[in-house]
């Protein structure tokens, strides 16, 4: 079952939908349990449903494997109210953040397996949020930005920021940038803020990214194998774009993610039975 709502935030109105957990055929119910919480974060100028719906699809998966998952818009994307260059960073931080309090707050949610799925921006978003809210236990990058300002920039044309430095803002497909959206994407290194995590990782990249290099899927696992806590696994899918746009790309995102949860969810059951 899917449900429309809307979580607030400040004076803005984040539009989401949220999954609820269903059973597969054939699989034992989980009735009185409690089920993992994941929440999608999108990426720059996107939107909770994802380029050839992305997000829907791993969404409804991720739901029919017992998941609760909320998808949402960032304050000026999709359907949700505001203006999404007005601020930056520390604003999706925030509402990343909101979300997580909404989500929580439902019924049958385990706090100790909560997840952040992380597409481009939304992974150096995703990775912000969780080295500041010990909620989350693990993360998902899916083609993570690794240096906000020189990654947007290169989407974006330098004219794009020259232009709102100069004049107070700048046109970008319709949205309106601020100089201090930009720099914000200059105040944050998520490299160097990743060894703050002490979850479980999973960073996921394709070989044909032209937006975000595939070298940051190796140089983020670097990072997070330098921390004294906490596994990290990559998987690089081969002639993928950014977007993970064709169906055997896309059908190999969604399959690693849904597996490496399950294997999440599994070492945690495990654990509890061995704590009992």
């Amino acid at each position: 079952m899917e449900r429309a709502i809307t979580i607030r935030h400040g004076q803005e109105e984040l539009t989401a939908s949220l999954h609820y957990p269903v059973q597969p055929e054939g699989k034992n119910g989980r009735c009185g349990e409690r089920a993992p919480l994941i929440v999608i974060c999108h990426g720059f100028v996107g939107s909770r449903v994802g380029v050839d719906r992305l997000f829907v699809k791993t969404a409804r998966e991720l739901a029919g494997e017992g998941y609760m998952v909320l998808r949402f818009d960032y304050a000026g994307c999709g359907e949700s109210s505001g203006t999404y260059g007005r601020e930056g960073l520390e604003s999706m931080i925030a509402q990343t953040k909101a979300v997580l309090d909404y989500a929580l707050e439902c019924g049958n949610v385990d706090p100790s397996q909560v997840t952040l799925i992380g597409h481009s921006l939304g992974g150096a978003v995703a990775i912000l949020t969780a080295v500041r809210d010990r909620r989350v236990k693990n993360l998902i990058l899916w083609s993570a930005v690794g240096y906000p300002l020189n990654d947007i920039l290169k989407i974006t044309g330098r004219e794009v920021y020259d232009h709102a430095v100069k004049t107070g803002s700048s046109d970008y497909l319709g949205f309106e940038f601020t100089p201090a959206f930009f720099d914000s994407l200059g105040t944050y290194q998520p490299f160097q803020e990743a060894v703050k995590f002490s979850g479980n990782v999973l960073v996921i990249h394709g070989t044909s990214d032209e937006s975000i290099p595939v070298d940051y899927a190796f140089l983020y696992q670097k990072v997070f194998w330098m921390r004294s806590e906490g596994r990290c696994d990559k998987e690089i899918i081969f002639q993928a774009n950014h977007t993970y746009s064709s169906g055997p790309h896309c059908g190999q995102l969604i399959h690693r993610t849904k597996e490496w949860l399950n294997e999440q969810k599994t070492l945690q059951q495990d654990w509890q039975h061995w704590m009992i």
